[in-house]
């Protein structure tokens, strides 16, 4: 049955017989436990806002034919790609936390691509496998989740090499069926609120690798796999009861370690097996997508500087000259985040399988601020609130019939402005940037699609020196040995300067 409002979608995680751990117990039904809740309620305004805004967050399919879930889309114009982050900044303000779909969704269009390049070599058939695959998700209106980092172990071996060979995910047997996994994935965002997850390599590998290169979707209640939920800062003032300590009552994020013991995937959910040389394009097409995917975080930048705003509002500051110049700057740097990523959607190239994937370089530079701006956006709202801030007595307190009246007489601000609004917006700026959501917008930030030093290298790789040394050398006088050979920097031509062929939004 297809799943259509935020509810359907929750009434569909309902009684799966997950195998959940949270603080060393099992969770008899995640959808009613108090901890989890919130992140559910963020991946049901996915759907939420796919009907209050469905040209914004849906599409025409091409595989389906129906008007998908923008989530499930495989991007057929830099348009699509645009559009994606238009609705990752829109879901970032509606929630203010991670919504978890992006994953999923830069899994599927990276796999588009790389899964027909597979058969192009080897006369295999995972891309019809996975178009199958896609078309049933579509029509159901699915959760996928993407599982890409393993726990890697010692980072100095590769996969074959290590002590353990489940320190990463690997095919212990393969059946006349299908295949027989083991191992495990780490970090793994929304994992528990999917209905699918898709299994990837996370390193490049080498040809004793072969029984790590693969990738195939699995239930999320498919047999042998077991959940242990992640701790997160201040996550059990959801279950203290109360609307004001979480901060942000309804929606959080989500993460989760998974382990795969001895666990079933059919043939026909496999999009790779063996063939460890195109890992690495995998990883490198996927991080592509995902690092411009990260303009979500200006959604949530957009909550903050709004949060700062208030409470400079209610604190009777908002006309006072340095706090509008620091309001500017977490605005300067939040907007420089988007610049980054949404350039780098618009200047998307279409590939062989008729997918198209955004700009490498730009991804790389949008997903670099990413891991700086929200850090220094997250100080300047600390430091616009104040210490009470870290310091502001509990909603209990505040509701004590006896000390009650005495925080309220002596936390107010302005006149004219409720006590208890004022703290509310307090705790969520504590909530985004120390609690529980600083884990979606700050942490997160820094490590997920990979740490910064790994978009570094990227960048590195894609500098064209060489090229840009005979320019200054041309427009200096300088006299060079050969002239710009336009071939060997064709790459970068098409790139840069290229006239985009697809129509305008």
């Amino acid at each position: 049955m297809e799943i259509k409002t935020g509810q359907d979608y929750i009434n569909s995680l309902k009684g799966r017989n997950l195998k959940v751990y949270l603080f060393g117990e099992l969770v008899e039904e995640p959808t009613e436990n108090p901890i989890i809740k919130p992140s559910i309620n963020a991946v049901a305004e996915t759907y939420d806002l796919a009907i209050r805004e469905e040209e914004l967050a849906t599409a025409q399919s091409s595989i389906s034919g129906k008007n998908v879930n923008r989530f499930l889309h495989i991007a057929e114009s830099a348009d699509d790609l645009v559009l994606q982050n238009k609705m990752q900044r829109k879901m970032g303000q509606n929630t203010g936390t991670c919504f978890q779909r992006c994953v999923g969704m830069d899994a599927l269009n990276a796999l588009h691509s790389v899964t027909m390049e597979i058969d192009q070599k080897y006369a295999t058939n995972y891309h019809n496998r996975l178009l199958n695959f896609i078309k049933m998700i579509q029509t159901e209106n699915l959760v996928i989740g993407g599982a890409m980092t393993d726990p890697k172990g010692d980072r100095s071996k590769t996969p074959s090499e290590q002590e353990d060979p489940d320190l990463f995910v690997h095919v212990t047997e393969k059946r006349e069926d299908g295949v027989i996994i083991t191992g495990s994935k780490a970090h793994q965002t929304g994992c528990i609120n999917s209905h699918w997850i898709i299994v990837m390599p996370t390193v490049r590998l080498t040809n004793n690798d072969k029984d790590y290169a693969i990738v195939g979707a699995i239930p999320v209640d498919a047999s042998g796999i077991t959940y242990i939920y992640g701790r997160q800062s201040c996550d059990t003032r959801s279950a203290e009861g109360g609307d004001i300590d979480p901060g942000n009552t309804k929606f959080a994020g989500q993460e989760a370690i998974i382990v795969f013991d001895n666990v079933f995937i059919p043939w026909d959910k496999i999009f790779m097996y063996g063939e460890y040389e195109f890992a690495s394009m995998l990883i490198e097409r996927f991080t592509c997508y995902h690092r411009r995917s990260y303009v979500c975080k200006t959604g949530l930048g957009d909550v903050l500087i709004g949060a700062s705003a208030a409470v400079a509002d209610y604190n009777g500051l908002s006309k006072t000259s340095h706090i509008k110049d620091k309001l500017v700057e977490m605005t300067h740097l939040n907007e420089s985040i988007y610049a980054a990523g949404i350039a780098s959607s618009y200047q998307a190239q279409k590939m062989k399988s008729g997918v198209w994937l955004n700009d490498d370089m730009l991804a790389q530079v949008c997903k670099h601020n990413v891991t700086r701006f929200p850090y220094e956006i997250s100080r300047l709202a600390q430091d616009i609130a104040g210490g009470l801030v870290v310091t502001m007595p509990s909603e209990k307190d505040f509701k004590n019939h006896e000390i009650g009246p005495i925080l309220k007489k002596y936390l107010v601000g302005r006149k004219g402005i409720n006590v208890e609004d004022r703290m509310r917006v307090l705790r969520l700026i504590e909530n985004m940037t120390l609690g529980r959501n600083a884990v979606g917008y700050l942490t997160e930030s820094m490590h997920g699609a990979g740490s910064p030093q790994a978009q570094r290298i990227q960048i590195a790789r894609q500098m064209q020196l060489g090229y840009k040394k005979k320019l200054a050398k041309i427009l200096a006088g300088i006299e060079i040995n050969d002239k710009i050979d336009e071939d060997k920097y064709s790459d970068y031509f098409k790139r840069v300067f290229k006239v985009p062929t697809n129509k305008k939004l």
